[in-house]
């Protein structure tokens, strides 16, 4: 019996602060970090999985510590059991009779838990020899219901509902599969858009990102309205009308500011407004977006699980949503979200701005649109051009489409040299 040897935490972070790189008006100054998770195994091949949860910094260590107190809770199951019912496996972690009280499935230890996870879904699609949107595009529907945690969101999605949609899409799926292959996935692009950068890096940016083909750039927004219209009004005229801009305020505002600031930006053709006001306040999204319509609004990086989504899509607060692959637990629940936001009919456009985040979530992206929604035609996948070279499998984008991963896994695992070179706060570019 192949068991798992060994749970490590390490805190890898990025000086990306220094170019203002990420930067935007809640957030001016961050350091692009992972609290990276490796669990090993004695299967034969070494069998090993890999994951992470992201922060921009300063909490790192504790985002670290709570990967290592699940130690004990992961070292010495058996990897067959594990990798057989992910399921059950999450279910487990995040039914935890007293890491519930520190949550419950929301914040540090959830973001562990979800890191985990998906650690261990790395692993399952290593095992496979497959990459994993296609581990679980080849799943049965019945196969893809039984990983879904159902406690809590029945009332909007029951699993005769989840099933009924993978049974639609079923039919379809092989030739998805080759159209993923032959043309990618819809990529847009948030690299020209950060708030620090001067307005003639924004011009240069935005024409080098139409060039490689991308067709929606997204702005950051929000620390003041001058600004902003002026940073709108020159990208508009350096792009033209034919490309798409998206704005990003990062929670900046409350309700009555974000409905006055956002109407003041209507005359740019705002493709969505995203994150306009507090994460957590589901009827002030709703409020928002009746009253800047036709301006579509959206939110959901910061979410922190699938009753918060559940309740978006019950009080159609939302045009569209960001799922993170980071922030909820895991692979699991964000195909509860994803199954969610097909029954209500709402686009999904996947949040990829940080270190590594463009490396997983194209995995569900790519998953959804073979074994769930069926479509890619009215959704993309954020892209920011960071830190992909960090990664053994990093993602690739051509022509404003992400190609679609080949290799085994789920794309998380970080070169050697980038955990010794980065690590908090030993590694040697942070010691000098």
């Amino acid at each position: 019996m192949a068991v798992i040897t060994s749970l490590e935490a390490h805190d890898i972070r990025f000086p990306t602060s220094r170019q203002l790189d990420g930067s935007d008006a809640m957030n001016p100054d961050p350091d692009y970090s992972a609290a990276y998770v490796e669990l090993r195994t004695d299967a034969p091949g070494s069998l090993s999985g890999y994951g992470f949860a992201f922060t921009i910094g300063r909490g790192n260590d504790v985002q670290t510590a709570a990967l290592n107190a699940l130690r004990e809770m992961i070292v010495g199951r058996d990897v067959a059991a594990v990798l057989d019912d992910l399921g059950g496996f999450a279910r487990d972690l995040a039914a935890d009779s007293q890491l519930r009280w520190l949550g419950p499935e929301k914040g540090v230890m959830h973001m562990a838990i979800g890191a985990v996870i998906n650690a261990a879904w790395d692993m399952a699609a290593r095992r496979a020899g497959k990459p994993l949107w296609r581990l679980i595009a080849e799943m049965s529907p019945a196969q893809i219901v039984d990983l879904v945690d159902f406690r809590y969101i029945s009332d909007a999605l029951t699993p005769g509902e989840a099933l009924a949609i993978l049974r639609a899409a079923e039919p379809g799926r092989a030739e998805r599969i080759g159209t993923l292959l032959e043309l990618g996935y819809p990529a847009y692009t948030t690299s020209p858009g950060w708030l620090g950068y001067s307005d003639e890096k924004l011009i240069r940016l935005a024409r080098q990102a139409v060039t490689d083909g991308f067709r929606t750039i997204k702005l950051k927004v929000g620390l003041t309205l001058a600004d902003d219209v002026r940073r709108c009004r020159i990208a508009r005229e350096a792009l033209g009308p034919a490309v798409a801009i998206a704005v990003d305020a990062n929670q900046r505002w409350d309700v009555p500011g974000a409905i006055a600031w956002l109407k003041a930006l209507a005359d740019f053709n705002i493709a969505w407004a995203e994150e306009p006001t507090s994460p957590d306040d589901i009827l002030g999204h709703a409020a928002i977006r009746r009253s800047v319509a036709p301006m579509p609004v959206s939110t959901g990086e910061h979410t922190h699980n699938r009753v918060m989504f559940k309740q978006l899509f019950q009080a159609r607060a939302v045009d569209l949503i960001q799922i993170d692959a980071a922030r909820v637990g895991g692979v699991n629940e964000n195909l509860a979200i994803l199954l969610m936001a097909a029954k209500f009919g709402v686009p999904v456009f996947p949040h990829a701005g940080g270190v590594g985040l463009c490396e997983l979530v194209q995995h569900l992206a790519m998953a959804d649109y073979v074994a769930i929604s069926g479509s890619m035609d009215d959704r993309a996948i954020e892209f920011v051009d960071h830190l992909h070279e960090h990664f053994l499998d990093p993602a690739r984008v051509r022509g404003g489409r992400y190609l679609a991963p080949v290799q085994p896994g789920f794309s998380a695992q970080m070169r050697p040299e980038t955990l010794a070179h980065y690590r908090y706060p030993g590694g040697s570019v942070w010691r000098r």
